[in-house]
């Protein structure tokens, strides 16, 4: 499911987004990694592009537009808007998804949402707090750059008119909203509803407290192993977690409203409390109730009294029904199997030469580990069907591909393995130079851009007094020469246009190798769920590498 974040900034520093975005920073302090000499580390893998603007000079056409309509330039506007679009890790796993579709997602929502605005759109590749998402940031400046066509999200007249500031709304960000679930939806990404509350509501206050409680947790931890003491707690659990957990357990067993109350009372140590047709719960840390509204939709009134009379009703349906077993499903599940087992597969065939084209199989649903499907058995029967279809088809796909054995589908599938592994080695090879390429066009564009006020500098009788009216300039024009001068071999400075010329040649390379990469990474995971689904209808135990596992067996 992809989500959406905002943050407006007030920072002038447009060069910080810049920064941020290009190379690695610390999840917790959010200050940039070093080497061990000291200097900043490129992120592994990004993707960076700028709309109305050179994505590495952004901050300098940022500055020089602000500059043009004199705004932006008190310390409390805010000077740039942050977008955060984070796509679901399944969506990498099970629909393909890359860096570079994402990339280009994030451009197309950003040109039609964020129209005439400069923009930088990065697509990193490292989930927050190690998730693995896919996310995309895109960082606008607050100030419209270009007149453009009026659109329906737009209020005011003024806000398709060069000059004037970019205006978030409650309604805007609905539409915002409701754009990333349309563009979600056509490319067959997971997706949620955005406008619809959230079932467990964590804000972003509870979410950082639970990652510095955790983080404090383990600290504590190490300490008391060092002294032959083993923990009791090993996991943080915020006291909003608390409550959830603790309505969960005690609305699964309640058949009525007192009993309820008395289970989150004597177990949990909770006071529940009805106040206005509203729930609330007092944390036994806590002086101040908490609302069901506060903790999400299933700890309001309407949904736990819904679960509370459905478990009255199956403990009736239980008492007035006489124990039977029905064997029928498991009948026809056994005969469905053997039959499976019984047909004859084709004489196996060579790789196919023709393009590889997916067949959109998915893995068979686990009903063992399926929590909702134990807890329904609507959803239960209608995965035990979607299971029979999915075997139905991987069977059919086995017979296509002429695998006579489970070792012919394994063995193709360590063939492909290598031919990832190549191509993705191949791929890293030319992104590394193409990031130092584009690290060198930076700073030759930071040369360019403060050159004039070195020569000026130069040029100076009072070279101290220049020097502090031009720190920043004259810092950010020296450091862009001692980077390039250690860049290149001779010690001359690369010309832009050359720099350019090697990107457009490696950006072509690239899209070579990525095409190739993607040709055999999109067949080994149609072998794997194959793979998982033949193991699956044989009853025995397999496991699929995670995407981290598959990444370290290439690299």
């Amino acid at each position: 499911m992809a989500i959406l974040k905002h943050i407006a900034n007030k920072n002038a520093d447009y060069s910080e987004a810049q920064r941020y975005l290009i190379f690695q920073h610390n999840e917790y302090t959010g200050k940039p990694i070093l080497d061990g000499n000291g200097k900043m580390q490129l992120r592994e893998e990004y993707y960076l592009d700028g709309v109305e603007c050179d994505p590495f000079s952004f901050d300098m056409e940022c500055k020089e537009l602000n500059a043009r309509f004199h705004k932006n330039q008190t310390y409390d506007e805010i000077k740039s808007h942050h977008y955060i679009i984070s796509f679901d890790p399944k969506d990498r796993d099970e629909c393909g998804l890359t860096g570079e579709q994402a990339q280009q997602f994030g451009l197309e929502y950003c040109k039609k949402n964020f129209p005439g605005h400069q923009a930088l759109v990065c697509t990193h590749m490292d989930g927050h707090n190690g998730s693995g998402n896919i996310h995309v940031h895109i960082v606008i400046n607050s100030l419209r750059k270009n007149d453009v066509e009026r659109q329906d999200f737009m209020e005011r007249n003024c806000d398709s008119r060069a000059g004037n500031k970019h205006h978030l709304t409650n309604d805007y960000l609905v539409y915002l909203k409701q754009s990333l679930m349309d563009l979600c939806l056509r490319e067959n990404l997971h997706q949620v509803d955005l406008l619809t509350k959230a079932e467990r509501k964590v804000t972003e206050k509870e979410y950082h407290a639970k990652r510095s409680g955790q983080k404090k947790l383990e600290e504590r931890n190490r300490q008391m192993i060092s002294e032959g003491i083993t923990p009791r707690i090993t996991v943080f659990q915020t006291q909003k977690e608390y409550l959830r957990t603790s309505i969960d357990e005690a609305a699964a067993s309640a058949h009525d409203l007192k009993k309820f109350e008395q289970i989150l009372s004597e177990k949990f140590n909770i006071k529940f409390k009805i106040s206005r047709g509203r729930f609330s719960y007092l944390h036994p840390d806590r002086d101040k109730p908490i609302t069901g509204k506060n903790l999400g939709t299933h700890y309001e009134k309407d949904y736990l009294m819904g679960m509370i009379e459905n478990n009255s009703r199956l403990e009736n349906a239980e008492k007035d029904q006489t124990v039977q077993k029905d064997f029928l499903p498991e009948e026809i599940t056994h005969d469905r199997e053997n039959s499976a087992h019984q047909r004859e597969i084709p004489a196996g065939t060579d790789a196919p030469t023709a393009p590889f084209e997916k067949s959109g199989l998915r893995l068979v649903t686990d009903l063992q580990h399926c929590i909702k499907a134990q807890q329904s058995k609507a959803y239960a029967g209608k995965v035990k069907l979607t299971n029979l279809q999915t075997m139905a088809k991987t069977l059919s796909y086995v017979q296509e591909h002429g695998y006579n054995t489970v070792e012919d589908a394994e063995g193709r599938l360590a063939e492909i393995k290598e031919f990832v592994s190549s191509s993705r080695k191949e791929l890293k090879d030319i992104e590394g130079r193409l990031r130092q390429t584009n690290e060198q066009i930076h700073y030759t564009g930071q040369y360019l851009a403060n050159k004039s006020i070195y020569s000026q500098f130069l040029k100076s009788k009072n070279k101290g007094q220049f020097r502090q009216e031009h720190s920043s300039e004259l810092a950010l024009y020296e450091a862009a020469v001692k980077f390039l001068k250690e860049k290149s071999g001779d010690g001359k400075l690369p010309t832009l246009q050359t720099l350019k010329a090697e990107k457009e040649k490696l950006l072509v390379q690239k899209k070579e190798a990525k095409e190739k990469y993607h040709y055999y990474r999109d067949y080994q995971k149609e072998l794997n769920t194959v793979c998982a689904n033949i193991h699956s209808a044989l009853g025995q135990q397999h496991t699929r590498p995670t995407h981290k596992q598959e990444r370290e067996d290439i690299s």
